[in-house]
């Protein structure tokens, strides 16, 4: 079920079901291009609106996108981005053992999904990866960690995910990275945007 909710002129949230339906929503409108349309926030069930009520309105973009095609087996393809990681993290073990996979296959695991940026948050430059494979499915630390080294890759349910910068957390971390998730001297600070595609490769340095 679709719902609409008016964020006063400029804004529209539009809820869904779950996540695979916002997902596509997001590709759908993404590829619409509606007029007056200036910005998309995806987010869990949720993909905001933002508008230009110079040009158009919350009931026009409604109107818009209650009748746009929405396809489930899309995704807002947005390119790569290749991430390498030093599988060395202190929850490599512990993920292996929930799983039941040795910490090898994990990495296997890791590297071989097709991630994909659902959604950022948390922290500047953090993006929830979604599209790994089921086995890596773990919960997330019963007790989290005061603070996380930035680089830091980790697992918690169905999501992967960098940490930006130092800070707390309860991610299970299986590795660390030297790419830099946010840097405000590049034109897009955020390395990990909603849409793109992440490929981890694990490296020995």
């Amino acid at each position: 079920m679709t719902r609409f909710l008016r964020c006063g002129r400029e804004a529209l949230l539009v809820e869904v079901d779950d996540l695979d339906q916002a997902l596509a929503l997001y590709a759908a409108l993404r590829t619409a291009d509606l007029p007056g349309v200036v910005d998309l926030v995806p987010a869990a069930r949720t993909v905001l609106i933002r508008l230009d009520p110079a040009v158009t309105s919350p009931a026009a973009v409604e109107k818009a996108t209650a009748g746009l095609h929405v396809d489930g087996s899309r995704r807002a393809g947005l390119g790569s981005v290749e991430i390498p990681v030093r599988y060395d993290g202190p929850d490599l073990t512990e993920v292996a053992r929930r799983t039941g996979l040795s910490p090898d296959e994990v990495v296997t695991l890791h590297t071989g999904s097709r991630w994909t940026v659902a959604f950022a948050g948390f922290a500047p430059g953090f993006g929830y990866l979604t599209g790994g494979d089921p086995r890596l499915d773990v919960p997330r630390r019963d007790s989290p960690r005061t603070r996380i080294p930035a680089g830091s890759v980790g697992l918690a349910g169905r999501f992967s995910g960098v940490y930006p910068n130092d800070s707390p957390g309860g991610w299970q971390l299986i590795g660390n990275t030297s790419a830099r998730m946010w840097d405000l001297d590049r034109p897009e600070p955020a390395l990990l945007v909603p849409g793109i595609e992440v490929i981890f490769k694990a490296v020995d340095r």
